[in-house]
């Protein structure tokens, strides 16, 4: 009984710690910059707002302008390691003799003791990845800071038949990256956080269930 007991109790705690997993990064939502409208004034020539730019290009460098982040990303790694020792060690020692003669017991000498010890270990490991993502993604400029930099954050959430595909970059451009048609490369973002991710039948056929996370994770201890 006792040991159903503990068996209940585990399950339940791993079902407790798959609930409190990392959450879907789909599920934070993007800050939108909140901007104070420019109201026109009345009779005047001048009306404060953006300005009409004759001989330079239209680039996004204000708080709300729009860039395209053009997604080049691929990244491999590889790593391989191996180990071996090896030990042996052996120890004898003679048996005594007493009064000139060997000491024994029905004929056999048992003061006598040999010790031979052999370790052996060897151990290697090999692993790769590879990951690669292209596509685009316009976000909006939420920030400038006071040296220049502009922060972007930007989602994309495409519903299909079978669920939901979830794309979303924030990160740190310089202004002079910015290309003419305000586009930019996802390589040129500074801190960028690109997250991938899906919800639906097709994502939850490709996720562990929460008893396989349990007997997975160091809570069990084979």
């Amino acid at each position: 009984m006792k040991s159903l007991s503990l068996i209940t109790a585990l399950l339940a705690l791993a079902a407790l710690s798959g609930c409190a997993s990392t959450p879907n990064p789909a599920d934070a939502v993007p800050v939108v910059p909140q901007m104070a409208m420019v109201q026109p004034t009345a009779g005047a020539i001048y009306s404060p707002g953006r300005g009409l730019a004759l001989f330079n290009d239209r680039r996004a460098t204000q708080v709300g302008d729009v860039i395209t982040v053009i997604l080049s990303e691929q990244t491999n790694a590889q790593k391989q390691a191996s180990a071996s020792t090896g030990k042996s060690t052996g120890i004898d020692i003679a048996a005594p003799s007493l009064f000139g003669g060997a000491v024994t017991a029905n004929g056999l000498e048992f003061l006598g003791a040999s010790v031979d010890a052999d370790r052996d270990f060897a151990g290697s490991g090999n692993a790769s990845q590879s990951n690669s993502l292209t596509g685009s993604l316009s976000v909006v400029v939420t920030e400038q800071l006071p040296n220049g930099l502009l922060v972007i954050i930007g989602e994309k959430r495409v519903h299909l038949n079978q669920g939901d595909e979830i794309l979303k970059i924030s990160g740190l451009v310089r202004p002079e990256d910015i290309q003419p048609d305000n586009t930019i490369a996802s390589t040129r973002v500074a801190n960028a956080s690109i997250a991938y991710s899906g919800r639906g039948a097709l994502a939850d056929a490709n996720a562990k269930g929460w008893l396989a996370r349990f007997f997975d994770s160091a809570w069990w201890p084979l």
